[in-house]
């Protein structure tokens, strides 16, 4: 009795599984639209060939949802385990690590997390399906590294996360071809010319989207000119058909 007491008190809380599942969720899904974007290269905006961008993505994401599905098969503890302070043991031997199948199937029934969730939070045991399936437990890391490293840890991903959408698609932003036709637009604009008292340069990233569909395309966009004597912000909107070029639709400032 009293060592089911003892295993009772070292069972993670449900609030740390559902906290690090959020983490392992966000960092898994970083990685894997990072390479993704990576792979499609800062031209992909303007890439017509959709079977192309599908087999990059596949090629891609299926090693990443294996990656997703064995996170925890080193000791037990994914990225988000480690940062709560627990992590995954043999519900038999909770001194154990489960082998990397059981690890595997356990996370196999992430696909269904609305109903894991229902289960965990009903589960007096404190078990999700994976659980009871694969024979585990989320039991407290009695040897979890002190809180302020794991809290930077969480911090350097959120900052690395941002740092690189922020880059990444301002880049990609900024290699369209649409970009290109709006800045060429732009500089043949005399009353913007006259206005900044000459164009020196634009800002950092310009922000918007644009979109190609069967060739059709839209851009909207948003850009910051900078001026000998003012700067300015303008509003471009394009568009293009199939094998055409973008076409200067309407400029606002």
């Amino acid at each position: 009795m009293k060592e089911e007491v003892e295993q009772q008190l070292n069972l993670s809380s449900r609030k740390r599984r559902i906290a690090a599942f959020m983490i392992d969720h966000f960092v898994m899904t970083f990685l894997m639209v990072s390479i993704v974007f990576l792979a499609l290269g800062p031209n992909f905006m303007d890439e017509n060939n959709m079977s192309k961008l599908t087999t990059t993505m596949l090629a891609v994401m299926l090693p990443g949802f294996l990656l997703y599905f064995a996170k925890d098969s080193i000791k037990g503890i994914s990225v988000g385990k480690w940062v709560m302070g627990i992590m995954v043991r043999d519900a038999n031997n909770p001194n154990e690590v489960p082998s990397f199948g059981r690890l595997l199937v356990r996370n196999l029934f992430i696909i269904i997390w609305p109903v894991e969730f229902i289960v965990l939070a009903s589960s007096q045991e404190k078990k999700r399906l994976g659980d009871k399936t694969a024979k585990t437990i989320v039991v407290k890391n009695p040897n979890k590294p002190t809180k302020l490293p794991r809290v930077l840890a969480l911090v350097g991903v959120g900052i690395a996360f941002f740092t690189f959408t922020f880059l990444f698609a301002g880049t990609a932003m900024k290699n369209s071809d649409a970009y290109k036709v709006a800045i060429k637009e732009i500089e043949q604009n005399e009353e913007i010319i006259t206005e900044t008292g000459g164009i020196s340069g634009y800002g950092m990233m310009p922000t918007g989207n644009v979109s190609i569909s069967n060739g059709n395309g839209q851009a909207q966009l948003e850009i910051k000119i900078l001026g000998n004597d003012k700067d300015l912000n303008v509003s471009v909107y394009l568009t293009k058909e199939p094998n055409g070029d973008w076409k200067l639709i309407e400029m606002n400032k």
